[in-house]
């Protein structure tokens, strides 16, 4: 079986092509590729709550060990940015991860990390692929023998973490603010970290270890925290609410009312804080996907603004060689300056429960001054599951300039750095985006408020499958 690895790493579904033989091939390739750039290879790993989490990482952990490869390994549940943050403090190579972030509970994954503690580029991703053999055997060393040998080592990465959160923010300022904060863990590699750097703050939902969890995949969209929303609805004392994905590289945000609050306002909230409050500057990098109300923000306040292909890895390009002050992309994949070069949504949850607690408003009042700034705006996505056949035709049709208009709004600009974005009246834009791996196309639309977000949504759906 041929292994390919996505932007993101390999997933697939345990234990029909995510095996421990399946893994041990890439853990082969991992352990040549790090000596071939290394003369002391070294890797951190860890993994996040998914099934058989710890038998993948034995596996991982025997296969390097046996090519001399010292592993650096974290026992129980971790995030993906606690590896991350783990390569830059211990200096390692590069890290793995076993994890299938946002993906069904029937899946996991195999990500890469490089040193400078972000997510491994293209070109890194593709050499350790090559190396990938038809088989390798699993040692049947000992764990045990492996530490005694010196060639493993186990390292608390949670705690590296907490103590890397307590020197960059003011925690006493938040735990001593009298908020109150919801979190939903739904059920991943989060929960550990926030009850225990929040322990008086929190109301939590789904903050114990569930490997299928409950049936749901673990991505922090509205539409997968309806439970989240109505307990913050119902109660009467939360500020604010967040939620994290399956290894918590990822957020979503609420309101003191349960609304959701998307990416575009976070990005938004993160560069008001960031430059107006802190004085802070640097770049913003964005991905194609994000709202052109972050152009508008920095352009009022006199800071870069560049735009990537969908994918953190192109941020991340842009983070490690250049002063960028906040970096993200739609989907909830967020970091900022003065951290790692990595998605972190508990590090993003932290800065904006410190602009609260500084400030002393609520993130109603906060979002005010962003509209302030930008206008009012309301998003939403569309994932339309359809045949190949019409996906393809409606691909082909954004090629050809098939698309004069959708209903009442008339396009007025186009652009396509990755996907189709179309600048439409009343100050809205859609865009088209297929999927690379199913037959899903994504439609984005942004209008003035909700409703006229869902009635763009609902004509330019009716346009591509009329």
């Amino acid at each position: 079986m041929q292994i390919k690895f996505g932007t993101d790493g390999w997933r697939a579904i345990i234990a029909q092509e995510f095996t421990t033989d399946n893994v041990a091939r890439v853990a082969f390739a991992t352990g040549q590729w790090v000596k071939s750039i290394s003369e002391k290879p070294s890797i951190t790993i860890g993994h996040d709550c998914r099934f058989a989490g710890p038998l993948f990482v034995e596996t991982t952990i025997k296969v390097l060990c046996a090519q001399g490869v010292k592993v650096y390994a974290h026992k129980g549940i971790c995030s993906t940015p606690m590896v991350s943050l783990g390569c830059v403090k211990l200096n390692t190579t590069a890290g793995v991860v076993i994890t299938a972030s946002h993906n069904p509970p029937t899946y996991n994954g195999f990500k890469l990390k490089s040193n400078f503690g972000g997510p491994s580029t293209p070109a890194e991703i593709a050499a350790v692929e090559a190396l990938i053999p038809e088989h390798t055997n699993i040692p049947n060393t000992s764990l045990e023998e492996l530490m005694t040998n010196g060639l493993l080592e186990y390292v608390d990465l949670e705690t590296l973490y907490f103590n890397h959160v307590e020197a960059s923010f003011d925690m006493d300022a938040i735990r001593n603010s009298g908020m109150v904060f919801g979190y939903d863990a739904m059920y991943g590699a989060g929960q550990k970290i926030v009850r225990r750097l929040l322990p008086n703050n929190l109301v939590y939902l789904h903050c114990e270890e569930n490997p299928g969890f409950n049936g749901q995949a673990p991505e922090p969209l509205h539409k997968n925290l309806l439970e989240f929303s109505q307990l913050i609805k119902n109660a009467t004392d939360i500020e604010f609410g967040f939620a994290n994905d399956g290894d918590a590289d990822r957020i979503g945000c609420y309101d003191n009312e349960g609304n959701f609050i998307d990416s575009h306002h976070i990005i938004l909230l993160l560069i008001h804080y960031l430059h107006k409050y802190k004085g802070l500057t640097g770049k913003v990098a964005i991905s194609f996907t994000v709202s052109d109300k972050i152009k508008k923000m920095c352009e009022a306040y006199n800071i870069p603004c560049e735009v990537t292909p969908v994918g953190f890895k192109y941020v991340c390009e842009i983070m490690i060689n250049e002063n960028v002050l906040v970096g993200g992309e739609e989907s909830g994949g967020i970091a900022i300056t003065g951290h790692i070069p990595e998605r972190d949504g508990v590090w993003i949850a932290l800065v904006l429960m410190e602009f609260m607690a500084k400030s002393k408003k609520t993130i109603k009042e906060l979002i005010q001054e962003v509209y302030d700034v930008v206008g009012t705006f309301d998003y939403d996505r569309y994932d339309l599951h359809i045949s190949e056949e019409v996906k393809q035709k409606v691909i082909a049709n954004c090629k050809n300039d098939a698309y004069k208009s959708f209903g009442k709004f008339s396009i007025e600009r186009k652009e396509d750095i990755d996907g189709w974005k179309y600048f439409l009246s009343e100050d809205a834009w859609t865009m088209i985006r297929a999927s690379g791996t199913e037959p899903v196309l994504r439609v984005y639309g942004q209008a003035k408020d909700r409703a006229a977000v869902i009635e763009l949504l609902d004509t330019v759906k009716a346009t591509l499958l009329g």
